[in-house]
């Protein structure tokens, strides 16, 4: 039976976030729904015994999304008084937040350790092997090339993201290689006998 309310309680939470991650017109907010939906999401991994799934959803998606909100404040243009005036108003909030979250991850412990590995799989493992060589034995087997076009995608968003992101600046002079290689040296060079204790005039 706690199986099932864990179950519901993280897919209503993940859907409701998603949601409000979307319609979010504060992108800082966006953020945080966003968060809210990884760790769910995580806790629905736990229920159906992929913990390396939910392990890989917190630490590299919750902690992506720390780079996501760089981002975020690096490219939009955020009235930071405007966001420390709101603090203390949204203190409760986050308070009341952080205690949802840690009630959920003790609510999917207890539930974990209720069922045990009665719970059911959707892939069982097979016997004698974790969770983590099952899933390592099938994506480095059967589905590499798929394993590698998603590290390629990734790749590709990647650059964009740079050249989006990427703005030339007109004060700054580049060096110009081919220029400097067909120059001759006696173009670059001259030389002076300066009188003893005078400099040498540019």
């Amino acid at each position: 039976m706690i199986q099932i309310l864990a179950f519901y309680l993280f897919a209503i939470v993940t859907i409701v976030s998603g949601i409000l991650c979307v319609t979010a017109r504060n992108p800082v907010h966006s953020v945080l729904w966003l968060i809210l939906a990884f760790f769910n999401a995580a806790g629905l991994m736990v229920l159906v015994g992929a913990e390396f799934i939910a392990m890989l959803l917190v630490i590299v998606y919750v902690g992506a999304v720390a780079v996501l909100f760089l981002f975020v404040v690096m490219m939009l243009d955020i009235d930071f008084a405007e966001l420390r005036s709101g603090f203390a108003r949204y203190f409760p909030f986050g308070i009341a937040l952080v205690a949802l979250l840690a009630g959920e991850i003790i609510f999917a412990q207890s539930a974990w350790h209720e069922g045990g590995i009665q719970l059911s799989r959707a892939a069982p493992t097979p016997e004698g092997m974790s969770n983590i060589q099952a899933l390592g034995l099938l994506i480095y087997t059967r589905y590499l090339y798929i394993f590698e076009g998603a590290g390629l995608v990734l790749l590709v968003a990647l650059i964009g993201a740079i050249v989006l992101t990427h703005r030339k600046r007109g004060d700054v002079r580049t060096q110009k290689i081919a220029e400097q290689n067909m120059r001759r040296p006696e173009d670059a060079i001259r030389n002076t006998q300066p009188p003893v204790g005078q400099g040498v005039e540019l």
